[in-house]
């Protein structure tokens, strides 16, 4: 894939002097898709390669004959405490800047440090019709996909909402595929979650379900551990919207660590599900799990990830484990699947075993990692949709 995106732009908010950036890597059918984050550090440099991830994670579910066409790839990004009292003002400012972008060719939805209602109300803030308006020239039906899409935003599996979910049931379908592969079985699995906000917290949900058991979940206080196996469900019953839990949920064989702590503990999976470059050269020495499955964008860097595939250690790679969110509004949109929390699982957890199961045996047989299987296979799929529909760069 050439390196250079087809637009990069950085924002100064003439309020409080905050920062904001948009890339859009690449357009298929005149449309790119990709979240908008909120963060404070947030640089240019990240959200350029978070944009770069998106285009290969659109191109990773194409399919041909569905009637989800993958879109180009982009992000946004803005560097501000989400927490701080200038947030939203900042926000809505950063929109109304972006209100051509998002009008014409930017699709975008929420991301680390903003939930989708958020975004949504900030939207009509701006003056904008929808986070996903560009895509409408696209649709077959706009009003029938619209409805279906608001139908299945609206439903809700156990007091969470749909959108919350299906993100997190990829990553736990992962998860499963790759200890399906090497023959483990799910009971004793012990899991160490970093984040516990929307994708950590429905990942954490679904591999308690599933009879793993998690031992370790991390938030913005510390680590929480037991290596009996957590309360996942008091854990998730008592977060605030950032993901932070309440202390008084913990049973007294519950402890509680350094935030970091989840690195170490012992855990067969590390779920690194908050922000990018969380595992480095200096800190992978500590871990001692046999997977890294990477619900968060980019929280492993190249060089720790060649050091712990020295020691044996398999990182499952982000553009691949935490794509359903964005795949299940396409799909549901497009009309591939309806407004049906069973339906949304069972295809996003086929969807996403299947690109595991595919990047695991593509691995294996030219001797890469997976990250490299995985960027090998999109850079195929791009290739085929730009001699199909185009693209431009």
């Amino acid at each position: 894939m050439p390196d250079t995106p087809l637009l990069t732009l950085t924002w100064t908010d003439h309020v409080t002097g905050h920062r904001g950036h948009l890339v859009v890597d690449r357009l298929v059918r005149g449309v790119s898709s990709g979240g908008l984050r909120m963060r404070a550090g947030c640089t240019l440099e990240e959200v350029a390669g978070l944009a770069r991830g998106m285009s290969m994670k659109e191109a990773l579910h194409y399919r041909p004959g569905a009637r989800y066409i993958p879109l180009g790839g982009a992000k946004g990004g803005i560097d501000c405490d989400p927490r701080s009292p200038e947030a939203h003002g900042v926000l809505v400012r950063y929109l109304q800047a972006m209100r051509p972008y998002v009008e014409s060719f930017w699709t975008t939805g929420e991301d680390l440090g903003l939930t989708q209602d958020v975004v949504d109300k900030a939207m009509a803030e701006a003056g904008l019709v929808s986070s996903i308006q560009a895509v409408y020239p696209l649709l077959d039906d706009e009003t029938a996909a619209r409805q279906r899409l608001a139908d299945a935003f609206a439903l809700r599996v156990d007091g969470i909402g749909l959108d919350e979910l299906v993100g997190g049931c990829g990553v736990a379908e992962s998860a499963l595929a790759a200890l399906d592969r090497a023959g483990s079985p799910y009971a004793g699995t012990r899991v160490a979650v970093q984040g516990l906000g929307t994708m950590g917290g429905a990942t954490a949900r679904f591999l308690d379900r599933a009879g793993l058991k998690v031992v370790a979940v991390a938030d913005v206080r510390g680590t929480l551990t037991n290596p009996d196996g957590l309360d996942v469900e008091a854990l998730l019953a008592a977060r605030d919207a950032y993901g932070a839990v309440d202390r008084a949920a913990l049973r007294p064989a519950d402890r509680q660590l350094p935030g970091d702590a989840w690195l170490s503990v012992d855990a067969d999976i590390l779920v690194p599900a908050a922000v990018s470059y969380a595992i480095d050269e200096r800190n992978q020495g500590r871990i001692t799990a046999r997977w890294i499955v990477e619900a968060a964008n980019m929280p492993v860097l190249p060089e720790a990830e060649r050091l712990l595939a020295e020691r044996g250690i398999t990182v499952l790679p982000d553009v691949v484990v935490n794509s359903g969110t964005n795949a299940w509004w396409w799909w549901t949109l497009f009309g591939d699947i309806g407004a049906d929390a069973d339906e949304a699982f069972a295809y996003t957890g086929r969807a996403l075993r299947d690109l595991v199961d595919a990047i695991l045996e593509r691995a294996a047989a030219d001797g890469v990692s997976p990250r490299s299987a995985a960027h090998a296979l999109a850079g195929e799929r791009l290739a085929e949709i730009a001699r199909r529909y185009g693209h431009h760069r």
